[in-house]
């Protein structure tokens, strides 16, 4: 089902009359088009979009649309068996890939993506790369489908098809957040809550997206009718949404250098909204909305990484509250800064004793609960084999014994030997990319001081850990270093080979996992601080080595490699 043609014109009117009259396909047909251009732009842009009118469309995007000043070219792409769901379809798959591909800088608004279920979709779907191939020769394309897919830009891209939980969630907060917006002393907090994999950062940067598209829109703009959020694009949302200040808070560095990048390509959006929680508790600014992606990993009044962030944290508790007080905690910052928050949490993702404690989140998300404010995600987008696989091991992790649930084609393995997982890994990544090593935080980490050390030495295996803390995992050489929990955290791999280190071990005695103290390596994850101080004790910390793990075991979407340290523990996992 590949019979489609390309058709190319100038985006130009006169050249848009003349090819109206060559077809009815032309003026009565569902077709979908790209117009392309740079002139006068810092980046190259594009449109993609579909229509059964193509010569009409053409016509209103050239009336004026200040958008589409300096496009150049139409293709329009025609096929006699495509109807309205297809090209609703190919549009989508063309502008995520256009913009995981980061050539072209994308015009288009993300009012909802079509995830629609139609007659042979998978047969359509199948001909989408022929049409990809032809555009890719043309020079549209500098990247296969896979290397674009593998690439943070078209993961963490606001140009998503939402899943049903996540749709409805976002509608809600935008209908909640307008309505707020209407009474400017209102205040409110809005709380998402999901397990890993259920795309709470997409739902932040979709977000985000969507409010700037709702505030810059233009009654020309071509909004589908049948789309979700369309009945948001009105003149008085726009007038209420026109001096929208918003920020995305990411407590970690490597992710959130990674999601500047995505804004940096992404029109309407600026890197500079992209804030540690310490600039917020720094910034003069008041903001309207802040949304907070791994909430659970903001700090409390905690020993810091470092002395200067110490003296930080006193500051602004000053600054703010009038007195360094240890209950303020990085939330109370964010929450004297901005009316309106959107926190988004996964309290099993907690994994250093500074991180905010599990009664500052359960209170949120409590009062969420009361206000009718909570919304919870149970679609798992990461791991094929679905929610099953995510609760599977969590249960694995907590001690007890579930049965294996049906995990389809997910490849989960345990080996007894690291030299064959370690090249499993490598062979994972020449055929689908994105597989990677990674382990607990067993080890010490020498390579930091000494680049010639090695970290890890198992059954002749010698490995160091991440060379780097910023976008490890598509940095030269991560394929043979060893990534930890800071590095991996909200991010995707195809393919996650896991080190299970003597942090985690079966008692002899009690025949239950408990904690190694001696094993665990991670100074900060270990001292007495924040709302542990003075009673950490070690069932305290297996939670957070426990969650660690936890977190780990859920990066693989297509498999996930597991090697064990202790004998015991992987008796009872391979039981």
């Amino acid at each position: 089902m590949s019979g489609f043609s390309i058709e190319r014109l100038p985006f130009e009117r006169e050249a848009v009359n003349t090819w109206s009259r060559n077809s009815g396909q032309h003026t009565d047909w569902p077709v979908v088009y790209v117009i392309d251009g740079e002139r006068a732009r810092r980046q190259p842009a594009l449109y993609v979009g579909e229509t059964v009118n193509a010569a009409s469309r053409m016509r209103q995007h050239l009336a004026g649309n200040k958008q589409h000043e300096g496009l150049e070219s139409i293709r329009v792409v025609i096929d006699e068996t495509y109807n309205k769901s297809v090209c609703l379809d190919l549009e989508s798959h063309l502008i995520r890939w256009f913009h995981g591909d980061g050539q072209y800088s994308i015009l288009n608004g993300n009012d909802g993506l079509s995830n629609a279920r139609y007659y042979d979709r998978e047969i359509y779907r199948e001909s989408f790369r022929d049409v990809f191939e032809a555009l890719r020769t043309e020079g549209l394309f500098s990247r296969s489908i896979p290397q674009i897919e593998n690439t943070d830009l078209f993961k963490l891209s606001p140009f998503k098809a939402l899943t049903d939980d996540q749709a409805i969630a976002i509608e809600d907060i935008v209908e909640g957040l307008l309505a707020d917006l209407q009474h400017p002393d209102t205040r409110s907090t809005l709380v998402v809550q999901g397990d890993p994999g259920t795309g709470k950062t997409i739902i932040a940067i979709f977000l985000m997206k969507l409010l700037a598209d709702i505030r810059d829109y233009s009654d020309i703009d071509d909004v589908e009718a049948d789309s979700m959020f369309a009945e948001f694009f009105t003149p008085e949302n726009r007038e209420l949404l026109r001096d929208l200040k918003m920020a995305l808070v990411i407590p970690q560095q490597s992710l959130r250098q990674s999601v500047k990048q995505v804004f940096k390509k992404t029109p309407k959006l600026d890197p500079k909204m992209v804030l540690t929680p310490f600039q917020v508790g720094e910034s003069d600014a008041e903001f309207d909305l802040i949304l907070v992606d791994e909430t659970h990993r903001l700090n409390q009044r905690a020993n810091q990484a470092s002395g200067v962030q110490n003296k930080k944290f006193g500051q602004i508790n000053e600054r703010l509250f009038g007195a360094d007080d240890q209950r303020y905690t990085q939330l109370d910052w964010i929450k004297a800064r901005s009316k309106h928050q959107l926190l988004l949490i996964d309290g099993a993702q907690s994994v250093r004793p500074h991180d905010l404690s599990p009664a500052v989140l359960e209170r949120e998300l409590r009062h969420a609960a009361t206000d009718h404010r909570h919304f919870r995600l149970t679609t798992q987008m990461r791991v094929q084999a679905g929610a099953d696989y995510v609760e599977y091991i969590r249960a694995m992790l907590r001690g007890e014994r579930p049965p294996r649930p049906a995990l389809g084609e997910y490849d989960l393995r345990l080996f007894d030997d690291l030299g064959e997982m370690r090249q499993a890994i490598r062979e994972r990544d020449v055929e689908v990319g994105l597989s990677r090593l990674v382990a607990g935080y067993a080890w010490d980490w020498k390579s930091r001081r000494d680049p010639q050390a090695f970290d890890i030495e198992i059954d002749g295996e010698r490995m160091r850990w991440n060379s780097t803390d910023k976008d490890w995992i598509n940095s030269p050489g991560s394929l043979e270093e060893v990534g930890s929990i800071h590095t991996v955290q909200g991010y995707d791999l195809n393919y996650a080979g896991v080190i299970i280190g003597s942090d985690m071990r079966v008692d002899a005695d009690l025949g239950e996992i408990v904690a190694s103290r001696d094993d665990y390596r991670d100074k900060k994850g270990k001292e007495n601080t924040g709302h542990l101080k003075d009673a950490f004790g070690d069932d305290d910390l297996l939670v957070f080595i426990r969650n660690i793990y936890g977190v780990l075991l859920t990066r693989g979407m297509l498999g996930t490699y597991v090697y064990v340290c202790d004998p015991g523990l992987r008796a009872l996992l391979s039981s």
